[in-house]
């Protein structure tokens, strides 16, 4: 073999075998290092997840983990509880400044229309609807997961403490803010035995341990705050019950008048969005019997309302016995968890319209809304079928009404009561004839008369016709188009506000608790005392006592005094030797 051949398989082995070499480097290096290596991961795409893949979902985990983490412990912090306590009452401000859509929708419109900048920014925010809003629901839902989150942990440690002991006594009472110490002749066991029973009849959790005896009081200042935080849950969701469940409407019914608890008989309804309108409502009705009110007649309070009683009939269900019973105000009727409020009164002329021919085309006690406290009203009368005139000719009427319960006189003064009782009844009328607008399709206000598509009456100088009319007295309309009496016997009406609220009752019991469980955590005051006795190099028993509040107390001195006062009386003093005993020289 040539020289130039051994060489080149001399280089080419040497190749290999550095190649080889390599390999086995690499292989070790890789067991050594540290850095993720590729496997393949099932059904990653292409079999096969990249090295670094597997590290970034670890990042990801660990800081979504701990960005909750914290999250939680900010929420569930007293200071964001006490935070968002706060935004909530804030937020409650325009909710009792701005006209609210489901109290009031009317104020809501003349809000819009007084208010054409303002209006669409508050319908954005949603300050026309405050407590369905997104935003305030978020506030309170935050606020119901942080006092959870206070709660629930604080609760577990609180029973954890009950059921531990106090702990020992510190190795040096002489550092504790209250202390004091004397010698004894008793024996350290007696004066122990003394000192845990004067603890526990003070109602201190007390034993013994070493030296010493150890004594709590004054758990219920943790017990009073959770309770309060409790207390303030239970509200909380008493009111989001109260919201989703409750109903309430009014209903106007004159003397004589009867209401059944369904929906058709409202004047005006609105309730929860979980109220079940067909199954929730109580089965019950009333008959107003009678209104009875009496007012002050002489002195600066006349007028003043002294009694206001709606004498009723009611029944549960429809078969009921029919009961008796007097509604006040603040003194609802209740019947079935639904209550019945008395909230307003006035009065309802009856009054008789004939047409053209003398037929009697309506007849009833028409409601008029009270003006001022003197029940001065006004309201409108409203013939919309069976009127005709002499001719035979179809027409509709209308009628603006005043009426005053007493009246001053002709020529004494205006058409506004003195007095708000039935002293004096004068039924002032307007008429007029034409289209009544009822059958445009729209809601109308029945105590208002739209006047577009009507005519006034006139007189025979040309006016429009008007006239006053005492109980019997009648007003004659012109050619022949018929007549309008004010019968005798003025009824009077009273509104009610019937109402079911499920969640008043543990609402109030939720007020009351929190109360208490405030009071409780301000004065009461969580202490320690400790008792210790001891034998001296004399021979003679040391007793020290020391005592730690919990919170910053001034009585804890006084108590402590008290306390050593208590036991010295079974442990004396021993006389000090460096004085003579009595009969013995020094």
């Amino acid at each position: 073999m040539s020289k130039t051949e051994t060489t080149g398989e001399t280089t080419g082995e040497a190749a290999e075998a550095a190649e080889h070499d390599e390999r086995e480097l690499g292989e070790a290096g890789a067991q050594l290092s540290t850095a993720p290596q590729e496997r393949a991961v099932p059904g990653s795409f292409g079999g096969v997840m990249g090295p670094g893949a597997a590290g970034r979902i670890a990042w990801v985990w660990r800081e979504t983990t701990g960005w909750t983490r914290w999250f939680w412990r900010q929420l569930t912090s007293m200071r964001v509880a006490l935070i968002l306590l706060f935004l909530l009452s804030l937020g409650a401000i325009p909710g009792s400044l701005v006209p609210q859509t489901g109290v009031d929708e009317t104020k809501v419109e003349e809000f819009k229309a007084a208010h054409e900048t303002l209006a669409p920014i508050y319908d954005d925010l949603g300050l026309f609807d405050v407590y369905s809003s997104v935003w305030f629901s978020a506030i309170y839902i935050l606020l119901f997961v942080s006092l959870i989150g206070c709660i629930v942990p604080r609760t577990w440690q609180f029973v954890g403490q009950l059921r531990s002991r106090p702990p020992g006594a510190p190795g040096r009472l002489t550092r504790l803010p209250a202390y004091t110490t004397w010698r004894t002749e008793a024996e350290p066991e007696q004066v122990r035995e003394a000192a845990l029973a004067m603890l526990r009849q003070r109602r201190f959790r007390s034993h013994t341990v070493g030296d010493a005896v150890a004594a709590e009081k004054g758990y219920l200042r943790e017990a009073g705050n959770l309770i309060f935080h409790i207390a303030l849950i239970v509200m909380l969701v008493s009111f989001a019950a109260g919201q989703l469940f409750k109903s309430e409407g009014g209903k106007l019914v004159v003397e004589g008048g009867g209401f059944a608890n369904t929906l058709t008989q409202y004047d005006d309804f609105k309730s929860g969005s979980l109220f079940d309108r067909d199954h929730d409502l109580a089965p019950f009705s009333f008959t107003l019997d009678k209104f009875v009110g009496t007012y002050e007649r002489t002195g600066p309070q006349r007028g003043t309302p002294r009694t206001y009683e709606a004498h009723v009939t009611y029944a549960k269900g429809a078969d009921g016995a029919e009961k008796k019973s007097v509604i006040e105000v603040n003194r609802p009727l209740e019947v079935d968890g639904s209550k019945v409020y008395l909230i307003g009164h006035g009065y309802a002329p009856v009054v008789t319209v004939r047409d053209g021919r003398g037929k009697v085309v309506f007849k009833d006690a028409v409601p008029l809304l009270p003006m001022d406290s003197n029940v001065t009203s006004s309201g409108a009368i409203k013939v919309m079928d069976g009127y005709r005139d002499k001719d035979g000719k179809k027409d509709q009427l209308g009628f603006q009404a005043f009426f005053v319960p007493t009246f001053a006189g002709a020529g004494k003064g205006t058409m506004l009561s003195q007095y708000p009782g039935l002293d004096f009844p004068v039924l002032a009328l307007n008429a007029f004839h034409g289209s009544l607008g009822v059958n445009a399709g729209l809601p109308q206000n029945v105590y208002q008369l739209d006047k577009r598509k009507m005519k006034a009456f006139k007189d025979e100088q040309g006016a429009d016709l008007k006239q006053r009319l005492l109980p019997g007295e009648t007003m004659k309309l012109p050619g022949g188009a018929g007549s309008v009496t004010f019968e005798k016997g003025v009824r009077e009406w009273a509104t009610f506000q019937v109402s079911q609220q499920p969640g008043n009752m543990p609402a109030l019991v939720g007020a009351i608790a929190a109360i208490a469980g405030l009071a409780g955590s301000l004065f009461i005051q969580r202490r320690r005392i400790w008792v210790r006795a001891v034998r001296g190099k004399d021979g003679v028993t040391v007793v020290e006592m020391a005592g730690l509040g919990r919170s910053e107390s001034s009585k804890l001195p006084e108590e402590l005094a008290d306390l050593a006062a208590t036991l010295n009386s079974q442990a004396p003093t021993a006389p000090d030797p460096a004085e003579p005993v009595e009969g013995v020289r020094a």
